[in-house]
């Protein structure tokens, strides 16, 4: 049985199966099809050619454009045919041939996306993605599965993540890079392989951190990646030298946490 909200307006040339759940004010266009157990929040729009499937919930506001594929079943050859699921968050913007899959067992089974997320075409969100909110994947960015992403990252056009990598908040990956390491909070890395060639300046500006903090924020670097000792030594013997810093901790934290990748560096991926 479907449950469809009185206000919602949904195009007799679309699919809408048995058991799915449609919130006030949605709006299905032409040759949508949503699954029986999908979800669509208060105001969501399907424009046209739209397929939602899965144990997939799409929260409020968020606009999904042609040939989106949402809540398909993970790509991952151990998949064992569990009910995993997918969330998308509230007022996200998800464009033209945008994929995104469903968890897996062993990852967890919950492939997680937040809010205010913009996804321009054929960007792949993989299996047990974990993704914060204001997040921008440009063109073509390919997520492998189990990645992590905190706020406010900007992924340029074509690039890729390696699986199981993190990348840290208002980080900034440049086009048609290889992210094959984890990417510390405000970095920017280019290339293929990806090398950490700073930090996101502009966008600390632009989020409104201060100049003083951001100056912090540089030293801070500096000292991590250009100090004697490893990355790991570096950072945990400054702790205490930035304890009022919370940009510097966040990045000190993240060092500190456990992963599954290396830590992307001005050296790594060097060739030269």
């Amino acid at each position: 049985m479907k449950m469809i909200a009185a206000s919602a307006k949904i195009h007799p040339l679309s699919v809408i199966e048995d058991g799915a759940v449609i919130g006030e004010n949605v709006v299905v266009g032409p040759f949508c099809h949503v699954g029986p157990k999908v979800v669509l929040g208060e105001g969501v729009e399907l424009l046209t050619h739209v397929v939602v499937t899965g144990r997939t919930v799409i929260g409020r506001g968020t606009r999904i454009f042609a040939n989106a594929v949402i809540g398909g079943d993970p790509q991952s050859v151990n998949h064992d045919g569990a009910e995993t699921t997918l969330s998308v968050g509230a007022m996200c913007v998800i464009r033209e041939g945008v994929t995104m899959n469903t968890g897996t067992t062993e990852g967890g089974g919950k492939t997680v996306v937040g809010d205010n997320n913009l996804f321009l075409a054929n960007s792949h969100v993989a299996h047990d993605c974990q993704l914060g909110n204001h997040i921008i994947l440009s063109n073509n960015v390919m997520l492998a599965g189990h990645v992590t992403i905190e706020d406010r990252v900007i992924l340029g056009g074509g690039s890729a993540v390696h699986q199981f990598t993190r990348i840290g908040r208002q980080a900034f990956i440049g086009g048609l890079s290889g992210v094959s390491y984890d990417v510390i909070p405000y970095g920017m890395l280019n290339g293929n392989p990806g090398i950490l060639g700073g930090l996101n300046v502009v966008g600390m500006s632009r989020g409104g951190m201060e100049k003083a903090t951001i100056h912090q924020v540089r030293r801070a670097f500096k000292q991590i990646f250009e100090g004697e000792g490893s990355i790991r030594v570096n950072a945990a013997a400054i702790r205490d030298e930035y304890a009022g810093s919370e940009p510097v901790i966040h990045i000190l934290d993240f060092i500190a946490a456990d992963s599954d990748r290396a830590l992307s560096s001005p050296n790594r991926g060097n060739k030269g």
